[in-house]
């Protein structure tokens, strides 16, 4: 799977894609792979780990004698040991936390790969989730267990994590785990084949995005000699043709205990854990190979280098990348502020010229933090009816004069506060800090995350000034044009510096406030929430301790009905996000600032008839922000200057679709099983349809709609983490006070009784390389049906259990036709209509076999039904997935909200719960056979079909 963030572009992970929502657009996941089967029983499993001699792997005996860790250091609450074999661990207790993370990172990325290896580390990610012969399938041995896990590799690193529910055997199961996949791992010739059209699939998916190949090409081109401008992902040759003799080989070599570092966090024994790792990674030797440092540097740019992409597609996308020093350099935190200087919203200098002056829908930025010396990448999506040379030569040209004129004062401070912000509120998640500490080792040593927050809080504006004129030179950028230049400049980037010295013996600050050891069970939370009214608003409260003493609150106002509606879906849509483009008291920036100085984030969304806000912040901070809540709710200002930016980047996103298969399978799909007119709030308009409508909205239209119909006559509020609810309750009656409307409100019903006909549907688009099959059907059931935790299961089964389900095993795993393959079920809380959607992406000329390959396993699913092996499976894996799920605050909030809106409590929950565990297979025959039905399932297969 192929993972972007403004850090990780390219970054690519091995777990299936999981679960569509029904939208326009798939997000990708890495939730919910559970399964039964018990794979690690004791010590007597880590009899096969191996050992490197030469080119054979030798298997140490269970007997060897364990090696217990030795501490080498302790910062914030993160203790650092060390394996005389040369593992570094790091353990990271966090009590509040009912959840364990194990996360190993390998020291092996595109960076190590040698001619001919281009792509071997991800291809061996995905390989390592083949099993060892003492774990047949590590993907079903961690479902067994609800956990969350994933792999990826990135150009420095590779690393394998899991979340498991912090209970019985689940730590000792984990760290054995990778203990022994490190060590014991198949690499097998059979499953290397079917393998490697699985990563070609996800090669081929990539191959979709125009923007992302463009960034892809500005690295290549900017990188002559360094493994930097290689993909992670690799060549498309090198993954057809790798022999698996040389990609054993390069396992053997890397991954190996001196070459790794293995993370613990959450609610687990530090002694408990030590002992673990010391039986299982401590009776691991030495190996004696000696692995050698990558030496080549790139040597300084002599010239302006300019890439030039055409390829199918509706959306122009410019883009410039300079060079700069390595992540652990001194000068990468002033960089790091600089990009936020130039592209934060909606302060950024970029984005006010370029988004905000109508040339650009969108613009981005990332620094690369890496190993060796990386760069500074920015990019523009164009805005329809501008020419891309004319946006690209704005961009240079607010690039060059920051250079030479410099920054503000308070732009540094703004950015640093954001930058703050955003690391505080990663950093209230020991799970999400264990990653996170795989992208600051990989840069040569972990305590950087801390020295990082050090240097952003001491940089100062002559800092930024100084790397802005030192780095943002025309000679050391790789842009979309050519340019020969008269006197070429050389901009050379320091070397990376000696961490050892540089760091010494850093000893960090007072570790962070832990939260409480909270019981996530369904009956627990129930009896730990409040519940009161405030006017027509339903309100949830659960306090409790948490890291950090955050809080999150979801407020959900309802409004209007089918009848006053009608026509005004699409401004329902644009309502809430415009109402946080500034107030009559603060401008959108404003706005912004002060919810950076409280440490929060407040989002918006809605659809017709209902408007959601989302808060973010902490205890000390939450009636400040809901000051703030109260001037959006009440004093929304509707700016024009921001309507427009708002439309333009809907517009962007709607004209990729255009030539997009999985947007345009899922959109027909979609629109057949909502068969309403026109102008119902509930119909679905095609691509073309909703560009017409977005056109349409304007300003005045949006205000009639906030002033005639939302008010806080009906309402959900729930609020979950550190908080006072005597206070937040009189907080909120001062936000809501008063707030009345003439409209009438009433629920908008949708009907799960469509008559459909199945069909295959082929839609034709040129130039994608990667196909998508997407199939669809409605039925008449609610979540409160007696058959809908039967069907849950037999979906999960079918396809929702990803690598392990059926389709995942057939169709991904034992075929090898899909990257991205599974199934999807979701019933109305209160509407009896549920839908069940099948999904793949695939190369065009697989897609035949994959559309009977999916007709293959329903039909065996109805026959059949499900094994007691399977339904056991599922049960487990699917319970623990959800308990793990309700580990997180912002989830819990919504699951409260749900049940006020539902009129239901936990006890629901409970009792969902409780019909699973009793479930049998004979019930769960009996459900898909009475509401599934072959013959009323609408299939679509789009993409460039003519490739077949």
């Amino acid at each position: 799977m192929i993972r972007r963030t403004m850090r990780l572009l390219n970054q690519v992970t091995a777990q299936a894609v999981l679960a569509p929502a029904l939208s326009t657009r798939m997000f990708l996941t890495r939730k919910g792979l559970t399964s039964r089967q018990s794979v690690l029983s004791g010590a007597a499993r880590l009899s096969l780990l191996a050992m490197v001699i030469g080119s054979q792997i030798i298997f140490c005996s269970s007997s060897s004698k364990a090696e217990m860790p030795m501490k080498v250091t302790e910062i914030e609450g993160i203790s650092e040991y060390k394996l005389e074999n040369g593992l570094r661990v790091l353990l990271f207790p966090d009590p509040s936390k009912p959840t364990v993370t194990v996360n190993l990172t390998v020291f092996v990325g595109s960076r190590h790969e040698g001619y001919g290896e281009a792509g071997m580390a991800h291809l061996l990610e995905h390989m390592l989730f083949k099993g060892t012969p003492d774990v047949p399938s590590v993907p079903k041995a961690l479902q067994e267990r609800g956990a969350d896990f994933n792999g990826t590799t990135w150009l420095d690193r590779t690393n394998y994590f899991e979340t498991l529910p912090a209970q019985g055997d689940n730590l000792e199961f984990a760290i054995r785990l990778e203990a022994d996949r490190m060590m014991n791992s198949h690499v097998k010739g059979e499953d290397l084949t079917s393998e490697m059209t699985v990563v070609r699939n996800e090669f081929e998916r990539g191959e979709n995005s125009p923007a992302s190949i463009l960034g892809q090409r500005m690295m290549a081109a900017a990188f002559e000699w360094h493994n930097y401008g290689k993909s992670t992902i690799g060549n498309r040759a090198d993954i057809e043709r790798v022999p698996v003799e040389r990609l054993k080989s390069f396992y053997r070599k890397y991954y190996q205990p001196d070459n790794a570092m293995l993370v613990v966090a959450g609610r687990f024994e530090p002694k408990e854990a030590l002992r673990i790792i010391g039986e299982t990674f401590g009776k691991i030797p030495r190996p004696t190979r000696v692995l050698d440092n990558t030496y080549t540097e790139e040597p300084a740019q002599d010239g302006e280098r300019q890439v030039v992409l055409r390829r199918v597609g509706d959306v122009a996308v410019v883009g410039a990348v300079y060079h700069i020093p390595s992540g652990a350099h001194p000068d990468f935190v002033a960089i790091d502020v600089l990009e936020s200087i130039l592209t934060m919203q909606p302060s950024g200098r970029l984005y006010k010229a370029l988004v905000q002056g109508k040339k650009a829908a969108s613009v981005s930025g990332a620094a690369y933090a890496l190993h060796d010396p990386g760069v500074l990448r920015f990019m523009a999506e164009v805005a329809a009816g501008n020419d891309p040379q004319v946006v690209l030569d704005s961009m240079l040209d607010i690039l060059n004069e920051t250079a030479s004129k410099g920054v503000t004062q308070e732009e540094l401070e703004r950015a640093r506060l954001r930058l703050l912000k955003q690391r505080e509120m990663g950093a209230s998640d020991s799970a999400e800090i264990a990653i996170e500490l795989s992208e600051w080792a990989a840069q040569g040593d972990w305590r950087l995350y801390f020295l990082y927050r050090d240097r952003l809080e001491a940089v100062t504006v002559d800092d930024v000034n100084r790397v802005a004129k030192a780095y943002l030179q025309p000679s050391n950028r790789t842009v979309g044009l050519y340019i020969p230049t008269e006197k070429p400049e050389r901009t050379s980037v320091p070397a990376t510096p000696e961490l050892a010295k540089m760091i010494g013996d850093y000893k960090g600050r007072e570790e962070t406030s832990v939260g409480e050891a909270f019981d996530v069970s369904p009956l627990a939370i129930e009896e730990r929430t409040l519940r009161t009214r405030i006017d027509g608003v339903q309100v949830a409260m659960l306090p409790k301790k948490t890291r950090s003493s955050t809080v999150v609150l979801r407020l959900t106002l309802r409004y209007g009905n089918e009848k006053s509606l009608f026509g005004l879906a699409k401004a329902c849509e644009f309502l809430p996000p415009m109402m946080l483009r500034g107030t009559k008291s603060l401008t959108r920036q404003q706005l912004q600032d002060a919810l950076d100085k409280n440490f929060a984030s407040l989002s918006a969304g809605g659809n017709a008839g209902e408007a959601t806000f989302v808060i973010e912040t902490k205890r000390q901070n939450l009636v400040a922000v809901l000051g703030l809540l109260k001037q959006v709710l009440r004093e929304p200002a509707f700016p024009e200057s921001e309507l427009a930016v708002i439309k333009q980047q809907v517009r962007a996103n709607l004209e990729q679709g255009l030539t997009d298969p999985q947007t345009l399978a899922v959109k027909t799909v979609s629109k057949a099983l909502s068969p309403y007119p026109a102008g119902d709030v509930r119909s679905v308009p095609t691509v073309e349809e909703e560009l017409k409508l977005v056109e349409a909205i304007e300003v005045e239209g949006l205000k009639r709609l906030y002033n005639d119909f939302l008010s806080a006559q009906v309402g959900q509020i729930a609020v979950v983490g550190d908080f006072d609810p005597a206070e937040v309750e009189s907080a909120f009656k001062g936000v809501l006070a008063d707030w009345k409307s003439d409209q009438t409100y009433e629920r908008i019903s949708r009907t799960g009784s469509v008559p459909i006909t199945a069909e295959v549907k082929r839609i034709q688009i040129p130039d994608k390389a990667n196909a998508f099959y997407f199939g669809g059907a409605v039925m008449p059931m609610s979540d409160d049906h007696p058959d809908y935790p039967a069907m849950i299961v037999g979906n999960y089964v079918l396809g929702a259990g990803a690598l392990s389900s059926r389709l995942g095993d057939r169709i991904r795993q034992k075929e090898g036709l899909s990257y991205g393959v599974g199934s999807a079920f979701r019933a109305g809380m209160l509407d009896q209509r549920a839908t069940l959607s099948l999904y793949a992406i695939a190369n065009p000329a697989n897609m035949e076999k994959v559309n009977a390959a999916v007709n293959e396993e329903l039909a065996r699913l109805l026959k059949e039904g499900v094994t007691q092996q399977e339904l056991d499976a599922a049960k487990q894996g699917y319970l623990q997935a959800q308990q793990v799920g309700r580990t997180e605050d912002p989830k819990i909030a919504r699951l409260l909200e749900e049940n006020l809106y539902a009129g239901r409590t936990m006890q629901y929950v409970a009792k969902l719960e409780t019909a699973i565990a009793d479930l049998t297979t004979e019930k769960v025959l009996e459900a898909v056979r009475r509401h599934i039905h072959p013959n009323q399932i609408l299939t679509v297969i789009a993409g460039d079909l003519a490739k077949e």
